[in-house]
């Protein structure tokens, strides 16, 4: 058989990573309960600017405490105001044309003016196109999220004294206990009965436990998200509550450890929503927005699926045969020659969806190109993992298993902008193909 010819566009140096760094984030196996931490990484290399480009002024959200991640360049490109002002006009129109937004999203989200939290909800389906229809929808989801926290955030204890009101007549003159023989045994906390809200209760104590520790773990660099004000608090304290209810009302799948890093930048963006009510909505907003962005990855999530055909194994399959694909070389040295299987890597770029990889102004905006693409976060994701392999390409063709190891499990710095540029010329080589 006749080895494929390398392609002369991955000749290119522009391919090659140009920095040497390899410790910005700490190796973990992918199930494992390691802290998350992303020490603060160089700043991505930026084109030549033949001339400088004009200044303008973007909102700024004010929290207690200063965020270095969180702060918006004051100095933005022309091509990028331009991308701005069409993002812009596109959302003023009585009904948006999602196909365009997706187009201008895909290039990228200028930080700043509010634009960001309310394309993502676009993008993702919270919102309907029709603007018009924005803010009953809004009404009913936020209204719906209340319902579930008042119901599925509730002890047994509080449903027992709900349920002694009740039988009191609402008047107010209820002992706060039910007489013995009215506690059914469902209502007994030693029942072990499956519809024993009791039993469920101390079911749910694991995994709230869980929640509760990755919680803190997530992104302590952040104000944002660690330390001890109470902005810090609050914001962990609805990520808490997402994840529980999203726990209790999808028992297939429960909760994941990783599911904390995935649902943080969701919660990120709309809290820094400039609207203020938006902002304050954050909560019930980002709950939905994530539910239906897990909708996606769900399969990756549940481990009864792992061997299946739409299981983790099966979806970094693919990625190992999208570099196969566009560079059989790099995929051979790799899998055959030095025996780096992709699942010691591959899993955690996958399931956390790169938000380990790289800093978190870098994730987000990866995440504007996986949530434009009409085909699916998940192809789209593929793509962006095989790009990253691409980049570096020279330094593993060069290296061994433990060196190639360490620098997959410790992806070096690089040009985002240039990163999602290869992952879209795959994109387009592999229709080319089809065509």
């Amino acid at each position: 058989m006749v080895k494929k010819p390398v392609p002369d566009w991955l000749n290119s140096s522009l391919w090659s990573s140009s920095s040497e760094s390899d410790d910005r984030v700490h190796n973990h196996s992918p199930k494992s309960s390691s802290i998350y931490t992303t020490p603060p990484s160089p700043p991505p290399i930026q084109p030549p600017i033949p001339e400088p480009p004009p200044r303008i002024t973007v909102e700024k959200v004010e929290s207690p405490e200063h965020d270095p991640s969180s702060s918006a360049s004051s100095v933005i490109s022309s091509e990028e105001i331009s991308r701005q002002s069409q993002l812009l006009q596109e959302l003023s129109r009585k009904v948006v044309n999602i196909r365009e937004l997706r187009r201008l999203a895909s290039q990228g989200i200028p930080d700043g003016a509010g634009i960001r939290p309310t394309v993502w909800k676009l993008l993702l389906g919270y919102l309907p196109s029709d603007r018009g229809m924005w803010m009953s929808e809004l009404v009913k989801k936020r209204s719906q999220y209340k319902h579930f926290t008042d119901e599925l955030l509730v002890n047994p204890s509080e449903v027992t004294r709900r349920m002694e009101k009740c039988a009191s007549g609402n008047d107010g003159e209820g002992t706060g206990m039910l007489p013995r023989a009215e506690i059914t045994q469902d209502e007994h906390p030693l029942s072990l009965g499956k519809t024993s809200v009791w039993n469920q209760f101390f079911q749910d104590t694991e995994i709230i436990e869980q929640i509760d520790r990755d919680v803190m773990r997530t992104h302590p660099d952040m104000h944002f998200f660690s330390g001890d004000s109470s902005f810090a608090k609050a914001n962990q304290e609805a990520l808490r509550r997402i994840l529980i209810i999203f726990a209790k009302l999808n028992p297939g799948i429960r909760y994941v450890q990783g599911m904390n890093e995935v649902l943080a930048p969701l919660y990120y963006v709309f809290k820094n929503d400039p609207d203020e009510e938006n902002a304050a909505s954050a909560e019930a907003d980002t709950f939905f927005c994530f539910v239906e962005l897990l909708s996606g990855f769900r399969d990756n999530f549940c481990q009864q699926l792992d061997n299946s055909v739409v299981g983790i194994r099966s979806t970094i399959g693919k990625l190992s045969q999208l570099l196969k694909e566009h560079d059989e070389e790099l995929w051979r040295h790799l899998e055959v020659t030095t025996k780096v299987n992709p699942q010691f890597y591959a899993f955690r770029w996958i399931t956390l969806l790169l938000t380990q990889e790289f800093n978190f102004a870098d994730s987000v905006h990866i995440w504007d190109t996986l949530l434009s693409d009409p085909e699916g976060p998940q192809e789209t994701l593929l793509r962006v993992c095989c790009a990253m392999l691409v980049l570096i390409r020279r330094r593993l063709i060069a290296g061994d298993f433990t060196s190639n190891l360490k620098l997959l499990q410790h992806y070096p710095s690089t040009n985002i902008s240039h990163l999602l540029y290869v992952a879209d010329k795959l994109r387009v080589r592999s229709a080319g193909r089809l065509a």
